[in-house]
Order: structure tokens, then C-alpha cells, then sequence
């Protein structure tokens, strides 16, 4: 496996997507807590764009390493990159006391908002840029491959964490959610269930799932974005 400039500038831009990414959705997590008195993160000083401070060994370096170079390795395309910073403390308690269980899902949602957010503004741009040639120089080249990672990245993690898996977004939502209506069964099948979410994602990804719920939805979400 032989790397140009071209595939150097190409991992160099998921790279630095990811991270926007990844550290985004936790600060995001962490801010709108403390919008609803949680100083927790801030007292930590987990509200920093310093990626040092988010970056995880496992979820920020190894995943990403594997869930690219790997599908190559077997002589495949280049695989999607996927990750995670480390997530960003909040005071839930806090949280639901001053803002109720309205608040709480809005903490568990705003890293997808967030994802939503960049992938759409990527679009955009994305769709006002013209084609890169080999008459344009090198910075436009990798500007152009940084906003197709960024759209491409965080429509991948706000499916993903959209997903009703144990620890995932979806599924703090969905709890809040009903805690809310009082259906407290939901909630104790997710506690119950949370030791198991690595599990099931691996399950999922290895699997014909993925298809159904994870590349179809992220596949409709690029065509409404790019058309």
C-alpha cells in the first residue's frame, strides 16, 4: 500500500474533520448542562476547543486508525473514519432540577444537533465549490477533501448516536423521555442493557444490520443534504 500526496492531504482532512467532529459534540453536551446551572464540565475545563483535554487513546486514535486503514489492509476501499473524544461530565441531577426531563433530553441531543448542524453548513459550501482540477493549488485541494470529511463525518455520527444502543445519544433520550411520561420500564431496560452497547455495535457493524440501520440512513441523509 503505497500513499501519494493526494492520500496524505485525504487522511490529513478526516483527521482534522473527525476532531472538529467529536470534540464539538461533547462541548456541546457540556455547555448546554451548564445552560441548565451544570458547572460540571466547565469546572473541569472539559469546555475547551483544546483537543488535548477530549481526545480518548481508544475512541479519538484507535478506532479511527482501524475503521479506515483496516477494510484497505484486506484489500478493500478505504473505509469510513469513526471515533470518539471523551465524554464530557454532566450533573444530570442538576440538570433535571432546574430544567426537568425537557432539559435533560436537550443535553443528550445537543451533540447530534451539533453534527446536524456542521454536516448541513458543510453541504453548502460543499455545493458552492467547484470541482478540484490540477490547475488549482494545494490548499484548495485540501480545503475541498476537509469539507467533504466534515459533511461525510458528522452525518456518520449523528446516525450513529441517533441509534437506541445502551450509552448512546439515542438512547439518554429515550430515556429522559420516558422518565418524563413515568413508563420507568424503558429506563430500566437501558440501565440494564448499558453494559452491552459496545457489544451490539459490533454486532451491527459485522453484520447485514449495518445496512438497514446504519448505511441506508446515512446514505438518504447525504442525497437530501447534496440534492
Amino acid at each position: 500500500m503505497t500513499m501519494s500526496s493526494i492520500d496524505l492531504l485525504e487522511i490529513a482532512a478526516a483527521v482534522i474533520a473527525l476532531l472538529i467532529a467529536i470534540i464539538g459534540h461533547e462541548i456541546m453536551h457540556g455547555w448546554v448542562a451548564y445552560k441548565y446551572g451544570d458547572n460540571t464540565a466547565k469546572d473541569q475545563g472539559r469546555l475547551t476547543i483544546n483537543p488535548l483535554t477530549h481526545i480518548d487513546p481508544v475512541g479519538s486514535v484507535l478506532v479511527p486508525l482501524m475503521t479506515y486503514f483496516l477494510p484497505m489492509l484486506l484489500g478493500a476501499a478505504s473505509g469510513f473514519i469513526f471515533g470518539w473524544a471523551k465524554p464530557v461530565p454532566v450533573n444530570t441531577h442538576t440538570v433535571i432540577r432546574n430544567g426537568g426531563y425537557n432539559g435533560a433530553m436537550q443535553v443528550s441531543l445537543a451533540g447530534i444537533a451539533y453534527n446536524i448542524f456542521l454536516a448541513t453548513l458543510s453541504s453548502v459550501i460543499l455545493l458552492s465549490l467547484a470541482q478540484p482540477t490540477e490547475a488549482d493549488g494545494i490548499g484548495y485541494l485540501f480545503f475541498y477533501l476537509l469539507i467533504m470529511k466534515l459533511l461525510l463525518i458528522n452525518v456518520i455520527l449523528a446516525v450513529f448516536n441517533l441509534l437506541p444502543i445502551p450509552s448512546f445519544d439515542g438512547a439518554h433520550f429515550l430515556i429522559y423521555l420516558s422518565l418524563k411520561y413515568r413508563i420507568s420500564k424503558v429506563a430500566e431496560f437501558f440501565a440494564k442493557a448499558e453494559p452491552y452497547g459496545m457489544i451490539v455495535i459490533i454486532i451491527i457493524l459485522v453484520t447485514p444490520l449495518k445496512i438497514p440501520l446504519v448505511i441506508w440512513p446515512i446514505e438518504t441523509v447525504l442525497h437530501l443534504l447534496l440534492h
